[in-house]
């Protein structure tokens, strides 16, 4: 196996026992693996997991039970999304500019999809309805919503932030797109090409200047 970290579902168990001083058997390191709470890696028929990824999931656990000591049963730990890479919080239009202060798709999903649980018993919005963001800043929850087929409306104070959200939600022509993409690419090669050419004419002349 190319990565140390791996190990079985046994080896799995005694570690985590042996992490968390409680009890942990084959059962719960399967459940996590069940629901996705941790990745698991097939190699030559065998399953392996990453003992760095089960440690992680271990340590959110232990965070989780002090702000629960802290806050109270009713915290929907959930909303937190600890569990997510910084690439699944600012997936595809989300990273197009690095907007301080805007809050992470999976949350909106939470608030407007169709799904229900213990916190959220009721369903708010459905497809073809509208819903209006006053504050809608780098426009999320307007990406978020037509990923659903929910209509979205949204309204910022700042010009700069319309100009994110609009670029975020418009309809792409993605022929002329290519086009656009394809005289830039050429242009920064052309561009290059010149500055490279100029530094190496510099690097001869400041070498006989030196000498």
């Amino acid at each position: 196996m190319n990565k140390p970290d791996l190990i079985t579902i046994n080896d799995a168990v005694k570690w985590a026992s042996n992490y968390t001083n409680k009890s942990v058997t084959a059962s719960n390191i399967n459940y996590l693996i069940q629901y996705a709470l941790i990745d698991k890696i097939i190699t030559n028929g065998m399953t392996y997991i990453s003992k760095d990824e089960l440690k992680k999931y271990y340590d959110r656990n232990k965070i989780e039970r002090v702000w629960r000591e802290k806050l109270g049963d009713d915290l929907n730990w959930k909303l937190s999304f600890d569990n997510l890479k910084e690439s699944d919080t600012t997936k595809h239009v989300h990273r197009l500019h690095p907007y301080k202060g805007k809050f992470i798709p999976q949350l909106v999903n939470y608030f407007i999809d169709s799904n229900i649980d213990e916190f959220k018993k009721e369903v708010y919005f459905k497809k073809d309805d509208l819903i209006l963001d006053p504050f809608c800043g780098s426009g999320t929850t307007l990406v978020q919503a037509n990923e659903l087929g929910i209509n979205a409306l949204g309204i910022d104070i700042s010009d700069f932030n319309t100009i994110i959200s609009n670029s975020k939600i418009a309809n792409i022509n993605l022929e002329k797109l290519e086009i656009i993409l394809k005289e830039l690419t050429d242009k920064l090669k052309n561009y290059i090409k010149i500055n490279y050419e100029f530094e190496d004419e510099l690097n001869k002349r400041l070498l006989e200047f030196n000498n």
